[in-house]
């Protein structure tokens, strides 16, 4: 609420943020309530005054930042404390806020939540000292109490990578570096594929922008008969299923650019040598139904040895699950191919942020200290999320309970996130995820750990 005492650049600048946070409640108020929808107003208001006449660096008013971060969230349709958090993650670090004003305003969980999100924010990840890889070390731990954290982080750096054009070409290049090295791979492990593609291609744009507008270039100039050709192969992949009594989507997209210029790379080859720069997903209604047009697809098309895999009978640790094959299908076409059920392709573009479960453990109090600031009371322990489908964070986790310092924590994380992983069965038919380049005594210590 505006007061008498206010200047004509405040008004100026209060009416461009009451624009844009009315776009921002448009997409929230399409699946929140009238008393969430109040919260946020309020989270608005409190941010908004914060933030008072703060710019960017380029020239905007530093609010409509925050703003845009919570739009993001609500395109995904997270909870409103989420879409709280997004709007204040800054106030603490950048404002006359301290963590006990959030906590008095708006509780502990989200004053929880906007204290994990600050912990990375002057972070350099190129030049770790130990002060910085401690705060990553916290970070982290945010992220194992409540995985919002994370979501919120990378819906920021989306932004900022976005609107990253007002800085010097040097520092943009060295929060690309940043973002590519941590929240590119982060993004990826939660199975965020939606964040993940877009930080990757616009530190692609600023990292290598000739081979990006090079391979851009390609991909609009193949030729409409070409891409004829892909609209009669999703037809006749289509028509051949539905005949099976299988109702199903069949859609091809171009891959991205970044994609692209990873496997010319992998491969030493050219855009134009490159036979595979589409790729095919097909959507039926279960498990069942995929399988079933799985098999009808390779009992009509030639299938492309070892380009077969089934992460839906072995999820990947970020949860991803689909049937991937390659064939040799309509006209004789080399084509990847997804199958998978609606829900999976749901978790396939959000990620952990596609399935919120709650629950009412509590933590111990010293657990809830750690995370608080020297005068917030330790007894409003937050609920948390059910973390059990996301083992890799488990797995960070048990890092922070040895002794390795912080920066040695830091470069295990790493390592943890840029592993692929492969699948073994024992002889009793249960999975184990292994790094990719395990021995068999790995998988032996692995399957009989409590030796």
């Amino acid at each position: 609420m505006l007061t008498q005492n206010v200047t004509e650049p405040e008004i100026v600048q209060a009416d461009l943020l009451n624009a844009h946070f009315g776009k921002l409640v448009d997409k929230a108020s399409n699946y929140l309530d009238s008393a969430s929808m109040k919260q946020l107003t309020d989270a608005y208001l409190f941010g908004r005054s914060a933030h008072n006449l703060q710019v960017r660096k380029s020239g905007e008013p530093y609010f409509l930042h925050p703003i845009a971060v919570a739009e993001l969230l609500a395109d995904m349709q997270l909870d409103v404390e989420t879409l709280i958090t997004a709007l204040l993650h800054d106030t603490v670090e950048d404002c006359d806020v301290t963590s006990e004003d959030i906590y008095t305003h708006f509780g502990y969980k989200i004053a929880e939540l906007v204290n994990g999100v600050t912990k990375l924010s002057q972070i350099e990840i190129q030049s770790f000292d130990t002060k910085q890889a401690e705060n990553f070390r916290k970070f982290m731990l945010a992220i194992s109490r409540d995985v919002r954290v994370l979501v919120v982080k990378l819906a920021d750096r989306t932004h900022n990578m976005r609107t990253i054009g007002a800085l010097a070409p040097k520092k943009q290049a060295k929060i690309a570096k940043e973002t590519m090295d941590i929240f590119a791979p982060l993004a990826d492990r939660m199975g965020i594929s939606f964040f993940q593609q877009e930080l990757e291609d616009l530190c692609f744009n600023v990292l290598e922008p000739e081979m990006r507008q090079s391979i851009l270039s390609a991909l609009d100039n193949l030729p409409a008969a070409e891409k004829d050709v892909l609209e009669n192969i999703a037809q006749e992949l289509r028509e051949l299923i539905t005949h099976q009594n299988i109702n199903c989507t069949v859609e091809w997209r171009l891959k991205t650019p970044y994609s692209i210029s990873q496997k010319m790379k992998r491969k030493a080859l050219s855009f134009e040598q490159l036979s595979d720069v589409t790729a095919f997903r097909i959507i039926t209604p279960s498990i069942g139904d995929c399988y079933t047009a799985m098999g009808i697809i390779h009992q009509r098309y030639p299938t492309i040895i070892g380009k077969f895999k089934d992460y839906m009978s072995a999820p990947k640790k970020n949860g991803y699950r689909s049937i991937h094959t390659s064939v040799f299908g309509p006209f004789n076409q080399k084509i990847e191919i997804q199958i998978r059920t609606e829900e999976m392709h749901e978790v396939a573009e959000k990620g952990v942020a596609s399935h919120w479960v709650y629950n009412n453990t509590k933590f111990p109090k010293k657990a809830a200290e750690d995370n608080l600031e020297p005068n917030q009371p330790a007894d409003a322990v937050p609920q948390d999320m059910d973390m059990q489908s996301i083992s890799w964070i488990r797995e960070l986790t048990s890092l922070l309970e040895q002794n390795s310092g912080p920066v040695e924590f830091l470069e295990d994380t790493k390592l943890e996130m840029y592993r692929d992983q492969i699948f073994c069965f024992s002889p009793k038919g249960e999975i184990y995820n292994l790094p990719k380049g395990a021995t068999a005594l790995d998988f032996a210590y692995s399957v009989h750990s409590d030796l």
